[in-house]
């Protein structure tokens, strides 16, 4: 008996190091496979964000060239010889071009790509109307630069998704955009002293809508932008006492002097 316990000891042993090998290499598959699932999460929505913009640039071409044309055409014939327009039929043309055109220039930032993220933000803000809407301003704290397609577009969309779920729900009256950046990092911050809402709902996946369009789908745009730049996103808020929501971004800065890019999520 005594010359089997060394040999009943290293069985022991060379079980329990089997089990314990066993184990991390489950561990690790396990790992793998969830870097895998994030990975092609990642790619989805990515690829979901591309087909988003192509239809976008096709709606706001479609506007523009052709119910824009439509729109043009019909003022002349109401303008044409021996015609008595009413001046509100003109006006009324007027209105439907002008909204056409704001439609269109939503769809498709023309400011972003001619002028930058910096000026695109200055006229989402100053495009509020301030007649009857919130005071919404935009605070800059260092230099904002040109950023690569795909980024700035994406800070753009992020930006304009904060500040039209605001105008919806908020119920504010002041509103701001704060935007601050250090190399490699930019942090957008929303902010207003509107009517707030409960945080656990946040965890809640939204309900059905009633055409099948979920409820909260400008969360789900935000949440997906934000997880494709690989950044983060908080949100600080109760009921009556405003909200505040913080998207910190990873960017990547084109160098000085470089010509206007040319916006694509595929770049």
């Amino acid at each position: 008996m005594l010359l089997l316990t060394p040999t009943l000891l290293l069985l022991v042993l060379g079980l329990v190091w089997f089990v314990v090998r066993y184990q991390r290499g489950q561990l690790q598959q396990q790992q793998q496979l969830a870097q895998m699932q994030e990975a092609a999460q990642q790619q989805a929505l990515a690829a979901a964000l591309v087909a988003q913009e192509d239809e976008r640039q096709r709606i706001a071409a479609e506007l523009h060239d052709g119910v824009g044309t439509i729109l043009a055409l019909a003022k002349l014939h109401l303008y044409g010889p021996g015609s008595q327009p009413s001046p509100e039929a003109s006006a009324l043309i007027d209105q439907a071009v002008a909204e056409v055109r704001r439609i269109s220039r939503n769809l498709q930032p023309a400011t972003l790509q001619q002028l930058g993220l910096a000026q695109a933000l200055q006229a989402l803000v100053q495009a509020v109307p301030t007649d009857n809407g919130p005071n919404v301003r935009l605070e800059q704290e260092g230099p904002l630069g040109r950023l690569i397609p795909t980024h700035e577009l994406m800070v753009y969309r992020i930006a304009q998704e904060l500040l039209t779920n605001g105008l919806l729900h908020a119920e504010a009256a002041h509103i701001v955009l704060h935007v601050a950046t250090v190399p490699g990092l930019l942090t957008l911050t929303y902010s207003d002293n509107g009517q707030g809402f409960d945080l656990t709902a946040l965890g809640e996946l939204p309900p059905p809508g009633p055409h099948g369009q979920p409820v909260g789908m400008g969360l789900i745009n935000l949440r997906s932008r934000v997880a494709v730049l690989g950044g983060q996103l908080h949100y600080h808020s109760e009921p009556g006492v405003g909200t505040r929501v913080e998207a910190v971004l990873p960017i990547t800065l084109l160098p000085a002097g470089t010509p206007n890019p040319s916006f694509s999520l595929n770049s």
